[in-house]
């Protein structure tokens, strides 16, 4: 398993918040919802991301971007055109002042705006939840990543666009892939493009003996690994290898697994049947309490502390839609 495909697997879309925008100029939207990860692409029209700091972000028709949260940020037709509509946690849309937002703005199932045939049309694709096994991904993210439709167009966008408006069984799951495929792509790309700004772990992915390194331990994170056994697995002696490793990644090998397992943890202590034992074993660790001990000791809580908390932002993100989002979402 290679070092993208692992950390992938953390932002894996579940129930997904998928819109439709539709507006004529000027609007200007105010995103507050805090989530993780948002991705955004105009298909016919444009507009800009601005940033409560650093410069506006322009969008263009083709254009794909990838905001990082949990920042407020706007999306608006032109930088200073003032916000009309509030976006909270839960997709909760609300006027500037507060008030629930009309119905009036429901254009069909999970489409909102002012009308169908608006100069701007808008897709948006929300990561509601903060999935631990992509901390390590999210941050080496901008907080905007902007993809041009020259150097990226790719025929997920005319996909998304056509499923977006379905309401047939199992659509919900088919817009989450989509969403993950759209993602992936242009990470790629941006990789690609941008190698000298792609994260060290991304990087040191090319080097046939830290490449090959990063893959064992990604595969098999459990495993009782050590820096001799791991060297030996990669035919390099221990000190080459704990050295070219610490150089490349940032950190020694074992601390990297360490961060790793208790990723991966993080993301199985938010399922509500996992016992701390269970996810103990899976991740390596031959107790509960030595996870709890390592975990506490790395991420400052204890696994109970960490539980309740995303069980709380679970809660938050899961929050019924109202207003305009909530009949766009549900074609109500």
């Amino acid at each position: 398993m290679d070092a993208l495909t692992a950390l992938l697997t953390g932002p894996r879309a579940q129930g997904a918040f998928l819109l439709r925008s539709v507006f004529d100029p000027p609007w200007s939207i105010r995103i507050e919802d805090r989530a993780p990860l948002t991705v955004l692409t105009p298909v016919r029209g444009g507009g800009w991301i601005v940033p409560d700091t650093g410069p506006p972000v322009p969008l263009r028709t083709g254009d794909l971007a990838i905001v990082r949260g949990p920042e407020p940020y706007t999306v608006a037709d032109r930088p200073e055109t003032a916000p009309q509509v509030v976006i909270h946690p839960g997709q909760v849309s609300t006027t500037v002042d507060g008030a629930r937002m009309c119905e009036e703005l429901d254009q069909g199932v999970r489409t909102w705006g002012t009308t169908r045939d608006a100069a701007t049309v808008l897709l948006s694709g929300t990561y509601q939840l903060h999935g631990e096994v992509s901390g390590r991904l999210l941050r080496a993210l901008p907080q905007v990543l902007r993809l041009t439709a020259e150097e990226w167009g790719s025929p997920l966008v005319a996909l998304l666009e056509a499923e977006i408006g379905r309401d047939e069984p199992g659509q919900e799951a088919v817009l989450d892939r989509l969403l993950d495929l759209l993602l992936i792509s242009a990470l790629r790309c941006w990789f690609a493009r941008d190698s000298g700004l792609a994260p060290a772990w991304y990087r040191a992915h090319s080097d046939p003996v830290v490449g090959r390194a990063l893959g064992l331990l990604h595969a098999d994170p459990a495993r009782a690994w050590t820096v001799t056994e791991l060297a030996a697995q990669c035919g390099a002696s221990r000190a080459a290898l704990a050295r070219r490793f610490t150089e490349l990644v940032g950190e020694p090998p074992m601390a990297y697994l360490t961060d790793w397992r208790l990723a991966q943890a993080a993301d199985l202590l938010a399922e509500p049947d996992a016992t701390l034992g269970a996810v103990a074993r899976r991740v390596g660790y031959g107790s509960g309490f030595a996870l709890s001990a390592a975990f506490k000791r790395v991420r400052g809580i204890s696994p109970q502390q960490f539980r309740e908390q995303a069980s709380a932002e679970a809660a938050g993100a899961g929050a019924t839609p109202t207003g305009a989002a909530a009949g766009a979402a549900t074609g109500g």
